[in-house]
Protein backbone atom coordinates (compact mmCIF):
# COMPACT_ATOMS: atom_id res chain seq x y z
CA UNK A 1 0.00 0.00 0.00
CA UNK A 2 2.68 2.45 0.99
CA UNK A 3 4.65 1.89 -2.16
CA UNK A 4 1.35 2.96 -4.46
CA UNK A 5 0.46 5.90 -2.21
CA UNK A 6 3.97 7.21 -2.78
CA UNK A 7 4.34 6.50 -6.04
CA UNK A 8 3.03 10.09 -7.82
CA UNK A 9 1.65 10.27 -11.36
CA UNK A 10 3.53 12.63 -12.66
CA UNK A 11 6.70 10.24 -12.06
CA UNK A 12 8.82 9.15 -14.63
CA UNK A 13 11.39 6.21 -13.81
CA UNK A 14 15.00 6.88 -14.58
CA UNK A 15 16.18 6.60 -17.97
CA UNK A 16 19.44 5.06 -17.65
CA UNK A 17 22.58 6.51 -18.73
CA UNK A 18 23.92 5.88 -22.06
CA UNK A 19 27.13 3.43 -21.32
CA UNK A 20 29.85 5.62 -22.53
CA UNK A 21 31.74 4.96 -25.74
CA UNK A 22 34.61 3.24 -25.05
CA UNK A 23 37.96 4.46 -27.30
CA UNK A 24 38.88 1.47 -29.85
CA UNK A 25 41.53 -1.31 -28.79
CA UNK A 26 45.05 0.18 -30.09
CA UNK A 27 46.41 -1.46 -32.65
CA UNK A 28 48.78 -4.39 -31.99
CA UNK A 29 51.52 -6.07 -33.82
CA UNK A 30 49.62 -8.81 -36.29
CA UNK A 31 52.75 -10.88 -35.73
CA UNK A 32 53.59 -11.53 -31.94
CA UNK A 33 56.54 -13.70 -31.33
CA UNK A 34 55.97 -17.05 -31.05
CA UNK A 35 56.53 -18.49 -27.39
CA UNK A 36 59.72 -19.76 -25.98
CA UNK A 37 60.01 -23.41 -26.85
CA UNK A 38 61.39 -26.01 -24.85
CA UNK A 39 63.29 -27.89 -27.73
CA UNK A 40 64.04 -27.53 -31.81
CA UNK A 41 61.89 -24.78 -33.73
CA UNK A 42 60.63 -26.30 -36.96
CA UNK A 43 63.28 -24.32 -39.08
CA UNK A 44 65.92 -26.32 -36.86
CA UNK A 45 64.57 -29.37 -37.17
CA UNK A 46 64.07 -29.20 -40.96
CA UNK A 47 67.83 -27.76 -41.07
CA UNK A 48 69.23 -30.68 -39.47
CA UNK A 49 66.75 -33.32 -41.17
CA UNK A 50 68.41 -31.61 -44.49
CA UNK A 51 72.12 -31.93 -43.11
CA UNK A 52 71.10 -35.33 -42.48
CA UNK A 53 69.84 -36.46 -45.47
CA UNK A 54 72.33 -34.44 -47.59
CA UNK A 55 75.05 -36.49 -45.80
CA UNK A 56 73.98 -39.89 -45.82
CA UNK A 57 73.34 -39.24 -49.92
CA UNK A 58 76.47 -37.92 -50.06
CA UNK A 59 78.11 -40.48 -47.98
CA UNK A 60 76.16 -43.43 -50.35
CA UNK A 61 77.60 -41.98 -53.53
CA UNK A 62 81.28 -41.25 -52.21
CA UNK A 63 81.83 -44.78 -51.04
CA UNK A 64 81.28 -46.25 -54.06
CA UNK A 65 83.18 -43.78 -55.96
CA UNK A 66 86.33 -44.38 -53.78
CA UNK A 67 85.85 -48.06 -53.74
CA UNK A 68 85.93 -48.14 -57.90
CA UNK A 69 88.94 -45.38 -57.48
CA UNK A 70 91.08 -48.43 -56.33
CA UNK A 71 89.94 -51.04 -58.09
CA UNK A 72 90.60 -49.25 -61.27
CA UNK A 73 94.31 -48.14 -59.98
CA UNK A 74 94.92 -52.17 -59.24
CA UNK A 75 93.40 -52.36 -62.57
CA UNK A 76 95.72 -50.50 -64.24
CA UNK A 77 98.59 -51.95 -62.66
CA UNK A 78 97.67 -55.43 -63.88
CA UNK A 79 97.23 -53.81 -67.47
CA UNK A 80 100.53 -52.37 -67.49
CA UNK A 81 101.72 -55.95 -65.85
CA UNK A 82 100.19 -57.88 -69.13
CA UNK A 83 101.87 -56.09 -71.04
CA UNK A 84 105.12 -55.84 -69.51
CA UNK A 85 104.67 -59.93 -69.47
CA UNK A 86 104.29 -59.90 -73.07
CA UNK A 87 107.29 -58.38 -73.52
CA UNK A 88 108.71 -60.19 -71.31
CA UNK A 89 107.59 -63.59 -72.62
CA UNK A 90 108.63 -62.60 -76.08
CA UNK A 91 112.62 -62.57 -76.11
CA UNK A 92 112.92 -63.88 -71.92
CA UNK A 93 116.86 -64.21 -72.73
CA UNK A 94 117.40 -60.66 -74.62
CA UNK A 95 115.80 -58.41 -72.38
CA UNK A 96 118.51 -56.42 -70.57
CA UNK A 97 118.56 -56.21 -66.28
CA UNK A 98 117.85 -52.34 -67.10
CA UNK A 99 115.18 -52.24 -68.81
CA UNK A 100 113.57 -55.55 -66.98
CA UNK A 101 113.75 -53.04 -63.69
CA UNK A 102 112.23 -50.09 -66.11
CA UNK A 103 108.87 -52.48 -66.47
CA UNK A 104 108.65 -53.12 -63.19
CA UNK A 105 108.86 -48.92 -62.15
CA UNK A 106 106.41 -48.62 -65.13
CA UNK A 107 103.91 -51.11 -63.67
CA UNK A 108 104.96 -50.32 -59.91
CA UNK A 109 105.36 -53.77 -58.86
CA UNK A 110 108.21 -56.01 -57.57
CA UNK A 111 107.82 -58.76 -58.58
CA UNK A 112 105.35 -60.09 -61.98
CA UNK A 113 104.35 -64.05 -62.11
CA UNK A 114 102.39 -65.23 -64.92
CA UNK A 115 100.98 -68.76 -64.57
CA UNK A 116 100.21 -71.24 -67.96
CA UNK A 117 99.16 -74.42 -67.84
CA UNK A 118 100.43 -75.80 -64.54
CA UNK A 119 103.99 -73.80 -64.41
CA UNK A 120 104.09 -70.59 -62.33
CA UNK A 121 106.68 -68.46 -64.58
CA UNK A 122 108.61 -65.97 -62.54
CA UNK A 123 109.16 -63.12 -65.61
CA UNK A 124 110.56 -60.02 -63.69
CA UNK A 125 111.66 -59.01 -60.16
CA UNK A 126 113.52 -56.24 -59.06
CA UNK A 127 114.63 -57.45 -55.51
CA UNK A 128 113.70 -60.20 -52.99
CA UNK A 129 110.57 -59.20 -52.36
CA UNK A 130 109.18 -59.22 -48.52
CA UNK A 131 105.70 -61.49 -47.87
CA UNK A 132 102.74 -60.03 -48.87
CA UNK A 133 99.75 -58.65 -46.31
CA UNK A 134 97.11 -58.47 -48.05
CA UNK A 135 95.75 -60.76 -51.29
CA UNK A 136 93.74 -59.49 -53.45
CA UNK A 137 91.78 -61.88 -56.64
CA UNK A 138 90.55 -59.16 -59.31
CA UNK A 139 89.43 -62.06 -61.08
CA UNK A 140 85.99 -62.51 -58.02
CA UNK A 141 85.26 -59.07 -56.66
CA UNK A 142 82.14 -58.74 -55.61
CA UNK A 143 81.20 -54.56 -54.30
CA UNK A 144 81.06 -55.15 -50.57
CA UNK A 145 84.85 -56.50 -51.08
CA UNK A 146 85.50 -53.34 -53.56
CA UNK A 147 84.28 -51.38 -50.20
CA UNK A 148 85.81 -53.62 -47.66
CA UNK A 149 89.35 -53.31 -49.60
CA UNK A 150 89.03 -49.70 -50.08
CA UNK A 151 88.31 -48.68 -46.43
CA UNK A 152 91.40 -51.05 -45.27
CA UNK A 153 93.81 -49.43 -47.76
CA UNK A 154 92.61 -45.71 -46.39
CA UNK A 155 93.14 -46.85 -42.59
CA UNK A 156 96.13 -48.84 -42.91
CA UNK A 157 99.66 -48.15 -41.78
CA UNK A 158 102.40 -47.28 -44.83
CA UNK A 159 104.67 -49.84 -45.70
CA UNK A 160 101.70 -53.16 -46.42
CA UNK A 161 102.75 -55.57 -49.34
CA UNK A 162 99.87 -56.40 -51.68
CA UNK A 163 99.67 -59.63 -53.78
CA UNK A 164 97.36 -59.15 -56.59
CA UNK A 165 95.91 -61.69 -59.09
CA UNK A 166 93.92 -60.55 -62.08
CA UNK A 167 93.13 -61.39 -65.85
CA UNK A 168 95.92 -63.02 -67.84
CA UNK A 169 97.44 -62.13 -71.40
CA UNK A 170 96.45 -64.55 -73.68
CA UNK A 171 97.41 -68.12 -73.34
CA UNK A 172 98.02 -67.93 -69.41
CA UNK A 173 96.14 -69.35 -66.61
CA UNK A 174 96.15 -65.42 -64.64
CA UNK A 175 99.20 -62.91 -63.81
CA UNK A 176 100.05 -62.04 -60.41
CA UNK A 177 102.25 -58.66 -59.50
CA UNK A 178 103.22 -57.84 -55.92
CA UNK A 179 103.67 -54.34 -54.86
CA UNK A 180 103.70 -51.94 -52.03
CA UNK A 181 100.03 -50.48 -50.78
CA UNK A 182 101.45 -46.72 -50.01
CA UNK A 183 101.42 -45.30 -53.37
CA UNK A 184 97.60 -46.61 -53.81
CA UNK A 185 96.72 -45.21 -50.41
CA UNK A 186 98.28 -41.63 -51.40
CA UNK A 187 96.84 -41.65 -54.31
CA UNK A 188 93.00 -42.39 -52.72
CA UNK A 189 93.81 -40.27 -49.80
CA UNK A 190 94.46 -37.45 -52.51
CA UNK A 191 91.58 -38.87 -54.57
CA UNK A 192 89.05 -38.61 -51.47
CA UNK A 193 89.91 -35.20 -50.32
CA UNK A 194 89.47 -34.00 -53.54
CA UNK A 195 86.24 -35.70 -54.26
CA UNK A 196 85.18 -34.55 -50.46
CA UNK A 197 85.69 -31.08 -51.17
CA UNK A 198 83.51 -31.30 -54.39
CA UNK A 199 81.04 -33.61 -52.60
CA UNK A 200 80.78 -30.85 -50.00
CA UNK A 201 80.52 -28.11 -51.84
CA UNK A 202 78.04 -30.00 -53.68
CA UNK A 203 76.19 -31.35 -50.44
CA UNK A 204 76.16 -27.24 -48.72
CA UNK A 205 74.17 -26.22 -52.51
CA UNK A 206 71.85 -29.09 -52.36
CA UNK A 207 71.38 -28.67 -48.97
CA UNK A 208 70.58 -25.08 -48.94
CA UNK A 209 68.22 -25.02 -52.01
CA UNK A 210 66.13 -27.50 -49.88
CA UNK A 211 66.48 -26.06 -46.96
CA UNK A 212 65.48 -22.79 -48.42
CA UNK A 213 62.78 -24.39 -51.04
CA UNK A 214 61.17 -26.51 -47.93
CA UNK A 215 61.14 -23.19 -45.81
CA UNK A 216 59.38 -21.09 -47.98
CA UNK A 217 56.87 -23.58 -49.24
CA UNK A 218 55.80 -25.32 -45.95
CA UNK A 219 58.02 -23.59 -42.83
CA UNK A 220 57.14 -20.26 -43.28
CA UNK A 221 53.40 -20.69 -43.94
CA UNK A 222 52.83 -22.95 -41.25
CA UNK A 223 54.69 -19.93 -38.99
CA UNK A 224 52.49 -17.37 -40.38
CA UNK A 225 49.42 -19.70 -39.40
CA UNK A 226 50.42 -19.94 -35.73
CA UNK A 227 51.28 -16.62 -35.39
CA UNK A 228 47.66 -15.57 -36.58
CA UNK A 229 46.62 -18.26 -34.29
CA UNK A 230 48.55 -16.93 -31.53
CA UNK A 231 47.66 -13.15 -32.26
CA UNK A 232 43.71 -14.31 -32.43
CA UNK A 233 43.77 -16.01 -29.48
CA UNK A 234 45.03 -12.59 -27.72
CA UNK A 235 42.17 -11.08 -28.84
CA UNK A 236 39.33 -13.04 -30.57
CA UNK A 237 36.94 -9.86 -31.03
CA UNK A 238 39.03 -8.30 -32.54
CA UNK A 239 38.47 -8.86 -36.65
CA UNK A 240 41.77 -7.19 -37.63
CA UNK A 241 43.54 -10.55 -36.33
CA UNK A 242 41.71 -12.66 -38.63
CA UNK A 243 43.82 -14.29 -40.77
CA UNK A 244 43.76 -13.14 -44.63
CA UNK A 245 44.59 -16.20 -47.05
CA UNK A 246 47.47 -16.27 -49.23
CA UNK A 247 45.31 -17.63 -52.22
CA UNK A 248 47.64 -21.00 -52.40
CA UNK A 249 45.90 -24.20 -54.20
CA UNK A 250 47.53 -27.11 -52.28
CA UNK A 251 46.63 -27.95 -48.73
CA UNK A 252 48.36 -25.53 -47.19
CA UNK A 253 46.06 -22.60 -48.66
CA UNK A 254 43.33 -25.19 -48.02
CA UNK A 255 43.83 -24.88 -44.13
CA UNK A 256 44.57 -20.88 -44.40
CA UNK A 257 40.60 -20.64 -45.44
CA UNK A 258 39.38 -23.07 -43.17
CA UNK A 259 41.01 -20.93 -40.69
CA UNK A 260 39.69 -17.67 -41.69
CA UNK A 261 36.10 -19.18 -41.87
CA UNK A 262 36.80 -20.76 -38.38
CA UNK A 263 38.01 -17.24 -37.04
CA UNK A 264 35.72 -15.06 -38.50
CA UNK A 265 32.62 -17.50 -37.31
CA UNK A 266 33.87 -17.06 -33.22
CA UNK A 267 34.76 -13.93 -33.94
CA UNK A 268 30.93 -12.79 -35.11
CA UNK A 269 30.25 -15.22 -32.16
CA UNK A 270 31.94 -13.63 -29.78
CA UNK A 271 30.73 -10.29 -30.59
CA UNK A 272 27.21 -11.20 -30.83
CA UNK A 273 27.56 -13.07 -27.34
CA UNK A 274 29.27 -9.58 -25.80
CA UNK A 275 25.83 -7.74 -27.28
CA UNK A 276 23.47 -10.35 -25.61
CA UNK A 277 25.55 -9.96 -22.29
CA UNK A 278 25.27 -6.12 -22.01
CA UNK A 279 21.79 -6.30 -23.31
CA UNK A 280 20.95 -8.69 -21.09
CA UNK A 281 22.30 -6.98 -18.09
CA UNK A 282 20.38 -3.91 -19.20
CA UNK A 283 17.39 -6.05 -19.62
CA UNK A 284 17.68 -7.78 -16.10
CA UNK A 285 18.02 -3.78 -14.75
CA UNK A 286 14.88 -2.30 -16.58
CA UNK A 287 13.07 -5.39 -15.68
CA UNK A 288 13.89 -5.23 -12.11
CA UNK A 289 12.41 -1.82 -11.85
CA UNK A 290 9.46 -2.67 -14.21
CA UNK A 291 8.47 -5.35 -11.78
CA UNK A 292 8.58 -3.10 -8.79
CA UNK A 293 6.36 -0.88 -10.79
CA UNK A 294 3.82 -3.67 -11.96
CA UNK A 295 3.20 -5.00 -8.12
CA UNK A 296 2.38 -1.11 -7.38
CA UNK A 297 -0.20 -0.97 -10.43
CA UNK A 298 -0.77 -4.64 -8.76
CA UNK A 299 -2.50 -3.01 -5.89
CA UNK A 300 -3.69 -0.11 -7.39
CA UNK A 301 -6.02 -2.66 -9.71
CA UNK A 302 -6.40 -4.76 -6.42
CA UNK A 303 -8.61 -1.51 -5.23
CA UNK A 304 -10.28 -0.94 -8.72
CA UNK A 305 -11.46 -4.50 -8.69
CA UNK A 306 -13.46 -4.13 -5.72
CA UNK A 307 -15.57 -0.95 -6.89
CA UNK A 308 -19.03 -2.06 -7.65
CA UNK A 309 -19.11 -0.46 -11.19
CA UNK A 310 -20.31 -2.51 -13.61
CA UNK A 311 -17.79 -1.43 -16.43
CA UNK A 312 -14.94 -1.89 -13.82
CA UNK A 313 -15.66 -5.17 -12.71
CA UNK A 314 -15.64 -6.22 -16.24
CA UNK A 315 -12.47 -4.98 -17.30
CA UNK A 316 -10.47 -5.47 -13.65
CA UNK A 317 -9.96 -8.91 -14.45
CA UNK A 318 -8.61 -8.60 -17.62
CA UNK A 319 -6.12 -5.59 -16.04
CA UNK A 320 -5.30 -8.21 -13.23
CA UNK A 321 -4.54 -11.05 -15.86
CA UNK A 322 -2.36 -8.43 -17.78
CA UNK A 323 -0.33 -7.29 -15.19
CA UNK A 324 -0.18 -11.02 -13.77
CA UNK A 325 1.31 -11.86 -17.33
CA UNK A 326 3.74 -9.17 -16.95
CA UNK A 327 5.53 -9.93 -13.39
CA UNK A 328 5.57 -13.55 -14.68
CA UNK A 329 7.49 -11.96 -17.46
CA UNK A 330 9.69 -10.20 -15.53
CA UNK A 331 10.16 -12.83 -12.84
CA UNK A 332 11.39 -15.66 -15.24
CA UNK A 333 13.57 -13.13 -17.04
CA UNK A 334 15.07 -11.87 -13.96
CA UNK A 335 15.20 -16.08 -13.38
CA UNK A 336 17.05 -16.94 -16.62
CA UNK A 337 19.63 -13.92 -16.75
CA UNK A 338 21.42 -15.21 -13.88
CA UNK A 339 24.72 -16.45 -15.16
CA UNK A 340 24.30 -19.76 -13.29
CA UNK A 341 21.79 -21.39 -11.33
CA UNK A 342 22.89 -21.98 -7.90
CA UNK A 343 24.06 -25.75 -7.14
CA UNK A 344 20.80 -27.88 -6.02
CA UNK A 345 21.00 -28.52 -2.36
CA UNK A 346 19.44 -31.79 -2.18
CA UNK A 347 17.66 -33.88 0.44
CA UNK A 348 14.84 -36.16 0.57
CA UNK A 349 11.56 -34.73 -0.96
CA UNK A 350 8.37 -36.04 -0.41
CA UNK A 351 6.67 -35.69 -3.95
CA UNK A 352 3.13 -35.87 -3.07
CA UNK A 353 2.74 -32.40 -0.97
CA UNK A 354 5.44 -30.55 -3.17
CA UNK A 355 2.21 -31.67 -5.94
CA UNK A 356 0.01 -30.37 -3.56
CA UNK A 357 1.74 -27.07 -3.44
CA UNK A 358 2.15 -26.58 -7.36
CA UNK A 359 -1.41 -27.26 -7.53
CA UNK A 360 -2.24 -24.29 -5.11
CA UNK A 361 0.19 -22.43 -6.50
CA UNK A 362 -1.25 -22.68 -10.24
CA UNK A 363 -5.33 -21.93 -7.98
CA UNK A 364 -6.30 -25.75 -9.63
CA UNK A 365 -8.84 -26.03 -6.31
CA UNK A 366 -11.69 -28.60 -6.66
CA UNK A 367 -14.12 -27.08 -9.09
CA UNK A 368 -11.91 -25.43 -11.19
CA UNK A 369 -12.46 -25.79 -15.29
CA UNK A 370 -9.05 -27.60 -15.31
CA UNK A 371 -8.85 -30.70 -13.46
CA UNK A 372 -5.35 -31.11 -11.57
CA UNK A 373 -5.07 -35.30 -11.59
CA UNK A 374 -2.40 -36.75 -9.65
CA UNK A 375 -1.48 -40.93 -9.40
CA UNK A 376 1.72 -41.00 -7.42
CA UNK A 377 2.61 -43.12 -4.03
CA UNK A 378 2.49 -41.02 -1.19
CA UNK A 379 5.83 -43.11 0.05
CA UNK A 380 7.97 -42.03 -3.34
CA UNK A 381 10.72 -40.01 -1.90
CA UNK A 382 12.83 -37.90 -4.52
CA UNK A 383 16.57 -36.78 -3.91
CA UNK A 384 16.62 -33.38 -5.03
CA UNK A 385 16.55 -30.02 -4.42
CA UNK A 386 13.03 -29.09 -3.21
CA UNK A 387 12.78 -25.62 -4.43
CA UNK A 388 14.67 -26.25 -7.60
CA UNK A 389 12.11 -28.98 -8.21
CA UNK A 390 9.47 -27.18 -7.79
CA UNK A 391 9.88 -24.39 -10.01
CA UNK A 392 10.92 -27.27 -12.73
CA UNK A 393 7.08 -29.02 -12.07
CA UNK A 394 5.31 -25.42 -11.67
CA UNK A 395 6.51 -23.89 -14.92
CA UNK A 396 5.28 -27.63 -16.81
CA UNK A 397 2.13 -27.20 -15.31
CA UNK A 398 1.93 -23.70 -16.29
CA UNK A 399 2.27 -24.07 -19.58
CA UNK A 400 0.04 -26.83 -19.73
CA UNK A 401 -2.65 -24.74 -17.87
CA UNK A 402 -2.44 -21.90 -20.07
CA UNK A 403 -2.36 -24.40 -23.28
CA UNK A 404 -5.76 -25.84 -21.80
CA UNK A 405 -7.22 -22.00 -20.92
CA UNK A 406 -6.68 -21.15 -24.37
CA UNK A 407 -9.69 -23.04 -25.46
CA UNK A 408 -12.17 -21.70 -23.54
CA UNK A 409 -14.66 -22.48 -22.11
CA UNK A 410 -12.76 -25.17 -19.76
CA UNK A 411 -14.50 -28.36 -18.85
CA UNK A 412 -12.81 -30.54 -16.19
CA UNK A 413 -14.12 -33.81 -17.96
CA UNK A 414 -12.25 -32.66 -20.93
CA UNK A 415 -9.31 -30.63 -19.95
CA UNK A 416 -6.89 -32.29 -17.08
CA UNK A 417 -3.35 -31.96 -16.09
CA UNK A 418 -2.29 -35.38 -15.13
CA UNK A 419 0.80 -36.00 -12.77
CA UNK A 420 2.43 -39.58 -12.10
CA UNK A 421 5.75 -40.51 -11.05
CA UNK A 422 7.46 -44.26 -10.02
CA UNK A 423 10.73 -45.01 -9.05
CA UNK A 424 12.90 -47.04 -10.96
CA UNK A 425 16.25 -48.64 -8.77
CA UNK A 426 18.05 -45.26 -8.01
CA UNK A 427 15.88 -43.08 -10.15
CA UNK A 428 12.86 -41.19 -9.89
CA UNK A 429 10.34 -40.81 -13.04
CA UNK A 430 7.54 -38.12 -13.07
CA UNK A 431 5.21 -37.61 -16.18
CA UNK A 432 3.10 -34.50 -16.59
CA UNK A 433 0.58 -34.97 -19.44
CA UNK A 434 -2.23 -32.70 -20.17
CA UNK A 435 -5.29 -33.42 -22.44
CA UNK A 436 -4.61 -30.29 -24.90
CA UNK A 437 -3.79 -29.11 -28.46
CA UNK A 438 -0.26 -30.80 -27.94
CA UNK A 439 3.32 -28.90 -29.52
CA UNK A 440 3.09 -28.43 -32.80
CA UNK A 441 6.09 -29.91 -34.64
CA UNK A 442 8.01 -27.23 -36.38
CA UNK A 443 8.95 -25.80 -32.23
CA UNK A 444 9.58 -29.69 -30.95
CA UNK A 445 13.14 -28.90 -32.27
CA UNK A 446 13.37 -25.30 -30.04
CA UNK A 447 11.69 -26.68 -26.72
CA UNK A 448 14.71 -25.77 -24.50
CA UNK A 449 16.18 -22.97 -26.26
CA UNK A 450 15.32 -19.54 -24.94
CA UNK A 451 12.66 -16.50 -26.30
CA UNK A 452 11.68 -19.35 -29.31
CA UNK A 453 9.78 -22.17 -27.95
CA UNK A 454 6.81 -20.67 -26.84
CA UNK A 455 3.75 -20.81 -28.71
CA UNK A 456 1.34 -18.77 -27.09
CA UNK A 457 0.62 -15.07 -27.24
CA UNK A 458 2.50 -13.35 -24.58
CA UNK A 459 4.35 -16.83 -23.30
CA UNK A 460 8.05 -15.93 -22.40
CA UNK A 461 9.57 -18.85 -23.97
CA UNK A 462 11.59 -19.15 -20.55
CA UNK A 463 9.88 -22.14 -18.37
CA UNK A 464 11.18 -24.62 -20.55
CA UNK A 465 14.90 -23.57 -21.17
CA UNK A 466 14.62 -22.94 -17.31
CA UNK A 467 13.20 -26.16 -16.64
CA UNK A 468 15.71 -27.99 -18.89
CA UNK A 469 18.72 -26.52 -16.54
CA UNK A 470 17.43 -26.83 -13.07
CA UNK A 471 17.32 -30.64 -14.27
CA UNK A 472 20.38 -31.30 -15.65
CA UNK A 473 22.16 -29.83 -12.63
CA UNK A 474 20.68 -33.29 -10.87
CA UNK A 475 22.19 -34.88 -13.67
CA UNK A 476 18.94 -35.46 -14.65
CA UNK A 477 17.17 -35.49 -18.06
CA UNK A 478 13.64 -33.59 -19.10
CA UNK A 479 12.42 -34.63 -22.67
CA UNK A 480 9.22 -34.61 -24.76
CA UNK A 481 7.38 -37.87 -24.97
CA UNK A 482 5.33 -38.69 -28.05
CA UNK A 483 1.87 -39.32 -26.97
CA UNK A 484 -1.13 -39.07 -29.45
CA UNK A 485 -3.17 -36.75 -26.97
CA UNK A 486 -1.82 -33.27 -25.88
CA UNK A 487 1.46 -32.61 -24.42
CA UNK A 488 3.48 -35.05 -22.37
CA UNK A 489 6.91 -34.51 -20.45
CA UNK A 490 8.80 -36.83 -18.48
CA UNK A 491 11.63 -35.75 -15.95
CA UNK A 492 13.94 -38.09 -14.95
CA UNK A 493 15.91 -37.19 -11.59
CA UNK A 494 18.69 -40.09 -10.73
CA UNK A 495 19.78 -40.52 -6.60
CA UNK A 496 23.10 -38.52 -5.87
CA UNK A 497 25.65 -41.73 -6.17
CA UNK A 498 27.31 -40.58 -3.08
CA UNK A 499 24.27 -40.90 -0.90
CA UNK A 500 22.76 -43.94 0.66
CA UNK A 501 20.52 -46.02 -1.34
CA UNK A 502 16.99 -44.76 -1.23
CA UNK A 503 14.32 -45.50 0.81
CA UNK A 504 10.32 -46.05 -0.20
CA UNK A 505 9.36 -43.89 2.83
CA UNK A 506 10.60 -41.43 5.11
CA UNK A 507 10.04 -43.02 8.61
CA UNK A 508 9.54 -40.72 11.59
Amino acid sequence: MSASASHRPDARPASPAPPAPQAPPAPQAPGPDLPRRRGLGLSAKLLALTLAVVAIAEIAVLVPIIANFRLAWISDRLSSARTAALVLDAAPDEVPVDLTHQLLDSVGAMVIVVKKEDTRRLLAMSDMPPEADVHIDMRDMDWWSAVRGAASTLLARNGRILRVVGDPPPGADFIEIVLHETPLRKAMLKFTGTVALISLAVAVLAGTLVYLSLNTLFVRPMRRLTERMLAFREAPEDASRIIEPSGRTDEIGTAEEALEELQRGLSQTLQQKSHLAALGLAVSKINHDLRNLLAAAQLISDRLAALPDPTVQRFAPKLLATLDRAITYCEQTLSYGRAQEPAPERRDVQLLPLLDEVREMLGLHPGAGVAWVVSVDPNIVVDADPDQLFRVILNLARNSLQALEARAPADPERDQIRVTAKRVGSTVEIQLADTGPGIPENRRAHLFEAFVSSSRRGGTGLGLPIAGELVRAHGGDIRLVDSKEGTVFRITLPDHPDRPVRRERIRA
